[in-house]
């Protein structure tokens, strides 16, 4: 196979990612997002978040790890932080999935966006650490936005939300977490209780 078959049928296999629905609505809560939507959605978020990460980051390394960092949901699904999954279960799912999809391109670029998935993974770096507060900020906006949206159908709580999510944006953006906490806290003030 030439480089370029294997690029475009690795480019084949990732239209894939249009058809995985997700756990989280659109922001009019008329239906839900596809994996394919979030992935663009979040990179426009932190193209235009980017000042607000609490270290320098690269924001072109930020915006690939975003574009690639669910395709291994073509093979693993969408599994929500809400829902209930094994998380290493989950683990080896999508470590797979990344290996036979990425296993599609050229062996450098295989390789390339590999390393980009396993370091988005470890969230170890100032540019994984930021691009995985984007990555939970995007699904509270499209639920405040659309009145709680999935959190009453996973019986989410604020607590949940602040060990699930807001400790995770917090350890790369502390800014938008601050933000938006008064938002949270109203909606859960109104709707629990």
């Amino acid at each position: 196979m030439s480089r370029i078959d294997a690029q475009l049928a690795f480019l084949s296999e990732a239209d894939k990612l249009k058809s995985v629905l997700r756990g989280t609505t659109l922001c009019d809560g008329s239906r839900r997002e596809n994996s394919g939507e979030h992935s663009w959605h979040i990179a426009l978020y932190a193209m235009v978040m980017a000042e607000h990460a609490i270290r320098p980051v690269n924001i072109d390394r930020v915006i690939k790890m975003l574009l690639i960092h669910d395709i291994v949901e073509i093979d693993a699904g969408d599994n929500p932080i809400h829902g209930d999954h094994d998380p290493a279960e989950m683990d080896l799912i999508e470590k797979a999935a990344a290996e036979r999809l990425f296993g599609l391109l050229p062996a450098d670029q295989a390789g390339a966006f590999r390393a980009l998935w396993d370091e988005f993974e470890a969230a170890a770096t100032d540019d994984a650490i930021f691009a995985k507060s984007i990555d939970r900020v995007q699904p509270v906006i499209a639920n405040l936005e659309s009145g709680g949206g999935t959190w009453p159908e996973y019986k989410v709580t604020a607590a949940q939300l602040q060990s699930r999510v807001g400790v995770k944006v917090q350890k790369g953006a502390p800014a938008i977490w601050s933000a938006l906490k008064a938002r949270i806290d109203a909606w859960f003030a109104q709707h629990t209780g």
